[in-house]
């Protein structure tokens, strides 16, 4: 509209104080700890309209991971957690282990937080047996193949930004290791496929300089859906090395498209591949390389794990994620008081800490 930003803002102010009532929810689900005084926006809906505040919590990484993270992020992140959390009325999580991590992260800061952290199911991604992404139909992987990908079969895959976190740095050094120990040609080209993210300046030096360790390594950066839905289609199996997830879309799309998945056994990836994916420590690339390199050599092996997966992986609609947060906002509406009884007040705001 005519006057720019400052007049959509004024517009969507405007439509939210012309809307807002009394008993409504406030959902928060998308990332809003970029908002400097947010808390402080949610505390004047609560106030002025008696509005209940609903949060989802992907992961609280910066608060327990800050060493990778950008200082001003973590600051930022930490404050937006500390004004927001104790107002929400239902707070939702998208796996256990963030659920886990929320609870520890309140107790150790002296956090009150109004309810428990309740974990909602996740869908499983975008594959050819779920459906769309983001409302779009998956892309097909049997049309026409892009011509920046390997063939088909040549390669493994791992699917993520390039960022310190998802420990890329742990597969270059078992992809030397394994050119080392096979032959070339028995070695299957490892594909990095997403943007280069932030703390991988050493890493990606250290690749242009051994050569992408002469080809066996290859960056798709950037791919389009159609692109991933081919990758994931055509790699022998996956991996995904990461120190660190709220979740884990790679593990649960790989199964989704039928691949396998080597996964870290750390944070929320055994709850994404269940017992569908292998899991080895982050921290110990004896036990990584081991892995990978069974999973290359034993072609049986992995043709009847990837069978298993055909039979037995039972993807999650988007759909269901809809509907369990539906549920907690149904099961967290509040109930009349019996004739003769009050309702017992709800907890105070916890003061902000610094």
């Amino acid at each position: 509209p005519a006057g720019g930003a400052e007049a959509a803002d004024g517009l969507t102010v405007a439509a939210f104080v012309g809307s807002a009532a009394a008993g409504d929810v406030l959902l928060v689900l998308g990332s809003t700890w970029f908002h400097p005084f947010y808390g402080e926006l949610v505390a004047t809906a609560r106030e002025r309209w008696g509005m209940r505040i609903a949060v989802l919590i992907y992961d609280i990484i910066p608060l327990l991971r800050p060493e990778w993270c950008d200082r001003n992020l973590t600051a930022r992140f930490r404050h937006w957690a500390l004004a927001l959390l104790p107002q929400a009325d239902i707070l939702l999580t998208i796996s256990q282990a963030s659920a886990r991590d929320l609870g520890r992260f309140a107790a150790d800061a002296g956090l009150a937080l109004r309810v428990p952290p309740l974990p909602i199911p996740i869908g499983t991604g975008f594959s050819g047996s779920v459906g769309g992404r983001a409302g779009r139909a998956a892309p097909h992987p049997s049309a026409a193949r892009s011509t920046r990908l390997p063939p088909a079969g040549s390669y493994v895959l791992t699917v993520s930004t390039i960022e310190a976190r998802k420990n890329h740095a742990l597969l270059f050094r078992i992809w030397r290791r394994l050119l080392d120990e096979m032959p070339a040609a028995a070695v299957p080209t490892l594909v990095f496929a997403g943007r280069v993210g932030w703390l991988v300046d050493d890493l990606m030096r250290q690749l242009r300089n051994a050569d992408w360790l002469d080809g066996k390594i290859v960056l798709i950066a950037d791919p389009q859906d159609g692109e991933l839905a081919q990758l994931y289609a055509g790699c022998r199996f996956t991996v995904f090395p990461s120190f660190y997830e709220g979740w884990g879309l790679p593990v649960t799309e790989s199964l989704g498209f039928g691949r396998p998945c080597i996964a870290s056994n750390a944070s929320a990836l055994p709850e994404a591949g269940g017992t569908l994916a292998r899991y080895f420590d982050p921290e110990d690339g004896v036990e990584a390389a081991r892995t990978i390199r069974r999973a290359i050599e034993d072609v049986d092996g992995t043709e009847a794990w990837r069978a298993r997966i055909a039979a037995e992986f039972r993807p999650v609609s988007w759909d269901e994620s809809a509907r369990g947060v539906l549920r907690a906002l149904d099961q967290g509406r509040p109930r009349a008081a019996p004739p003769g009884l009050a309702l017992p007040p709800a907890p105070g705001r916890a003061s902000h800490l610094v």
